[in-house]
């Protein structure tokens, strides 16, 4: 990617250019056939319906399969292979019944956006059962929720994924004599310096991105990590007084957590009645598995090299709408995978651009949507599909997503170096837009 100057110890890199776009958001939506539009109770019942057929039938093929593992039914060389293989076979459950669960989690979100039917009260009512099911604190989310799509990309306004700066890491301030602001040139002395602060070895990085992935969402509902840095110590989804409510929201974040409180009854019942160890394996390690993929999908969507965020005087609607990613789920382990991942999970990591200019779209037109903006779209030069998300592009990303600017109203993220691979090219006449919070 670089080349170095060895007169003066300069580490030099061909950057992208980021055309900053000035789309109208009626010419985005007029790009999409009408009928995207509709909402149907009935047809978004038939996925909900679907997906817990699915996990379900997960469960009782697996606890079937489970009854055969015995020297009765089944000839192994070793006794120890028989509890071996149950674990197996219970882990395999985990993954795939967490995949299809995050399908559940999805269903759940479109009635957040109210785009599960025509009816408020149908959506809430869905969206607090489904979400509660999976520790969500639904109305609570929707809120904040609603706001990160209304300021997507935006440094002060936007709810979650909002980008460490240079002085919010600890790094000294900017040396215009040793690097350049937008990371096209950085000296050998600043690499040096940037790498011993943040830098990591592959194995920390693993580290780093696993515990990310497994503790991501819990943190972010319960403390806020990762979530807008302007906000203070003690912001939750289940703090009344957070500032990312109005007062009108008091009644809203009581139920939601009194959802999330019936949840954890259940929990706490379901292992006093059939122990620890059944519940585990039945529910909560498909539970944690949802939080993984739920991390890794989102994570993916609104981080990269490649996306813009946004201060102030640049932000519009349209900038922060755009300033995301659409991925194929398990893409990297082939076609048959990203298959299953796009359908296990409702599209949702495939159409995301779309979900952004349009969320009251359900996931079930999302498809033949995303197709129309995309070709609307294709002459902008806007990045808009990302690589496969999985695993590895988590560790890569990871890595090299590390810190933006203190200054800059189009920052993109610099690695451990001080390097970025793009820089913005903003149009000759743009226009301003200060973000507005959106509530509930």
């Amino acid at each position: 990617m670089g080349r170095k100057n060895d007169d003066q110890k300069v580490t030099v890199v061909e950057q992208g250019v980021y055309p900053v776009p000035d789309i109208p958001i009626k010419d985005m939506l007029a790009a999409i056939p009408s009928h995207c539009f509709q909402r149907s109770a009935l047809r978004s019942s038939v996925y909900l319906v679907w997906d817990t057929a699915v996990v379900y039938g997960l469960f009782k093929a697996t606890k079937y399969i489970d009854a055969l593992i015995t020297p009765a039914a089944l000839s192994l060389p070793n006794p120890y292979l028989y509890p071996a293989a149950k674990v197996g076979l219970w882990a395999l459950y985990g993954f795939w019944a967490g995949l299809f669960s995050t399908g559940l989690w999805v269903i759940g979100h479109e009635c957040g956006h109210q785009s599960f039917s025509e009816s408020k009260i149908i959506n809430n009512t869905v969206g607090w059962f489904v979400h509660s099911a999976l520790g969500v604190p639904y109305h609570s989310w929707r809120i904040t929720h609603a706001k990160h799509h209304a300021s997507t990309g935006h440094m002060t306004q936007d709810q979650v994924f909002v980008p460490h700066t240079r002085s919010g890491v600890g790094l000294p301030p900017f040396d215009p004599s040793r690097e350049d602001k937008l990371g096209a040139r950085v000296t050998e002395e600043v690499k040096k310096e940037l790498w011993e602060a943040l830098g990591d070895s592959p194995i920390g990085a693993v580290l780093g991105a696993a515990t990310y992935l497994v503790g991501g969402w819990p943190a972010y509902i319960i403390r806020n990590a990762s979530g807008q840095k302007r906000y203070p110590k003690g912001t939750s989804h289940f703090n009344t007084a957070s500032p990312m409510f109005a007062p009108h929201h008091y009644g809203q974040v009581i139920i939601s957590t009194a959802g999330v409180a019936l949840w954890l009854a259940g929990i706490a019942l379901s292992i006093k009645q059939w122990g620890f160890l059944t519940v585990f394996r039945t529910y909560l390690v498909p539970y944690l598995w949802v939080n993984h993929w739920l991390v890794l999908i989102t994570f993916l969507q609104h981080t990269d090299p490649l996306l813009p965020h946004y201060r102030a005087p640049e932000f519009t609607f349209t900038r922060g709408a755009l300033a995301t990613l659409d991925r194929n789920l398990l893409g990297d382990l082939g076609s048959a995978m990203a298959w299953i991942g796009a359908h296990a999970t409702n599209g949702i990591s495939e159409t995301h651009i779309l979900h952004h200019v349009s969320s009251k779209i359900p996931h079930y037109h999302a498809w033949e949507a995303s197709a129309a903006l995309r070709k609307m779209l294709s002459t902008h030069g806007i990045p808009m599909q990302g690589a496969p998300a999985g695993w590895a592009e988590i560790y890569r990303v990871y890595r090299e997503c590390k810190f933006v600017e203190d200054e800059g109203d189009v920052v993109f993220f610099k690695n451990a170096y001080g390097l970025a691979q793009m820089r913005p090219q903003l149009p000759e006449s743009s226009a301003s837009d200060s973000g507005i919070e959106i509530e509930k």
